[in-house]
């Protein structure tokens, strides 16, 4: 029993599922494509709508060490991805690599809270696009009825109704890009470079034109002095706020998601996964400094941060509101696009596994997408976003997210063990102190969150467990 849910699938296996041309996916996607597609990724509700969530509640000024916290955590777990996506090169991202080290029932485990990761950050970042478009448009004189703009639930205590109907702008944009994605990724893949370029733009507008309009007393204290709860301010307000944060840098992993579709995926996953993090880590240190030190951290727990620190440059910088907006719509645009591009790539990876139904495996003939999962996906995320809040959202995300990413550090060192002899175009540095301290980082985030997202998560869990033992255990490949 125990050998049977630890079992191993072998890389053999692997690469010649992946290779199968008559239904495998099409191999389209350039170096500078996989780091479009991590930027575009990751550069979205974190940096646009979490910051100032983040800020006013938990970290103050010192948002930016959170980030810096986040980012070195992230980089350990990037370097484990890079070696793993170099060496085993198909989709599925983490679920596929837990497979080929850990076995079969860690394996299902990592690919579920996957699905949490990508169907619940998707959504959360539908809900952030709803919120900049309402505000938006509004400016321009359209007004969107809030019955048909916010959520209508919510949890505090118990699930309470707002009043609202459905959040009705996050339900259309998950709609658009699900259509957009059934007809070819490199479509898709075009689609988003041009929004990175657009978004990338506008943040660079924000820090260039923001450092003339700082106001050096907004940074006193820098770290605000802790009320008395774990959380608020001080150290531990830090770190909770790095790992609120922690689903800013989720992204560079979707770049794994699609190494069954790089030209040359032994040679570009690294600069990939590597590239649009270091990039997206430097801009998020710079913007959470311009903003902090723009605006008094008190006044930035609102859906709109950036367009609030603009607000508070006076009129000198009015010109800037709308562009600033655009590019906060324009970059939730390509985040939505590509968590909904790498969450069907992990199902068709588990369905090819037997370990989901064979139709969530099926590639379209004409096109060569996942054209059922991704219709499935987009459905089921346009019904989260729009009937749940952001908040709620996000907390979720983050311990799926950091979960999966302590299992990933875990798994290349114990591959390292098990089979130091594969070929690894890319070898994690110091392989045993970034894998380890991959880890402990992941799950000490994960303990900085409050306990009724462990509780969220521990629902998810089982939910998960249930699906496996009653159908993926049966159905699994590896019993032929």
């Amino acid at each position: 029993m125990a050998n049977k849910l630890f079992r191993t699938k072998s890389l053999q296996q692997m690469m010649a599922a992946a290779s199968d041309s008559e239904h495998g996916l099409k191999r389209a996607l350039s170096a500078t494509n996989l780091i479009f597609i991590g930027v575009g990724c990751i550069v979205g509700t974190g940096i646009f709508v979490i910051t100032g969530t983040a800020a006013a509640q938990y970290a103050g000024p010192a948002l930016s060490i959170s980030f810096l916290i986040s980012a070195v955590v992230c980089m350990f777990v990037a370097l484990c991805y890079t070696e793993f996506a170099s060496m085993i090169p198909i989709s599925g991202s983490a679920y596929s690599y837990a497979y080929t080290t850990v076995g079969e029932l860690l394996a299902w485990f990592i690919g579920w809270n996957l699905v949490l990761e990508y169907i619940f950050g998707a959504s959360l970042v539908a809900v952030g696009w709803s919120g900049y478009v309402v505000s938006f448009l509004k400016d321009w004189g359209v007004v969107i009825p809030p019955e048909l703009s916010n959520a209508p639930l919510n949890y505090n205590d118990g699930w309470i109704t707002t009043g609202a109907i459905i959040n009705l702008p996050s339900v259309f944009i998950v709609a658009l890009i699900t259509t957009v994605l059934v007809f070819g990724i490199r479509e898709s893949v075009r689609f988003n470079n041009i929004i990175v370029i657009v978004k990338i733009a506008v943040i660079l507008l924000f820090i260039g034109f923001g450092l003339s309009h700082i106001n050096p007393d907004n940074y006193h204290p820098f770290i605000p002095e802790n009320t008395g709860v774990t959380g608020e301010f001080g150290w531990s307000g830090i770190f909770r706020a790095a790992g609120i944060i922690f689903l800013a840098f989720v992204g560079f992993d979707a770049v794994s998601t699609v190494a069954q579709e790089a030209k040359n995926p032994q040679r570009d996953m690294a600069k990939g996964i590597l590239g649009s993090l270091i990039i997206v880590t430097i801009l998020y240190i710079a913007v959470s400094l311009v903003l902090t030190g723009m605006v008094n951290y008190t006044l930035l727990n609102v859906p709109d941060p950036i367009a609030v620190g603009i607000d508070s440059a006076g009129r000198g910088l009015f010109w800037l509101r709308p562009i600033i907006k655009i590019g906060a719509i324009a970059g939730m645009s390509s985040v939505i696009l590509v968590l909904i591009t790498g969450m069907p790539r992990i199902l068709y990876s588990m369905s090819n596994d037997g370990l989901l139904p064979p139709v969530l495996g099926r590639v379209h003939r004409k096109y060569r997408t996942p054209h059922i999962t991704t219709i499935i996906v987009g459905s089921v995320i346009a019904v989260i976003s729009g009937l749940f809040p952001i908040d709620l959202i996000g907390e979720l995300v983050s311990i799926g997210t950091l979960l999966a990413f302590a299992m990933v550090c875990i798994s290349i060192m114990i591959l390292r063990v098990r089979r130091p002899d594969m070929n690894r175009p890319f070898r994690t540095p110091i392989v045993y102190f970034v894998g380890t301290a991959g880890a402990a980082g992941c799950l000490y985030l994960m303990t900085s969150l409050p306990a009724s997202t462990w509780v969220r998560l521990g629902v998810w869990t089982i939910i998960g467990l249930l699906i496996y033992f009653l159908y993926g255990r049966q159905h699994s490949k590896l019993n032929d």
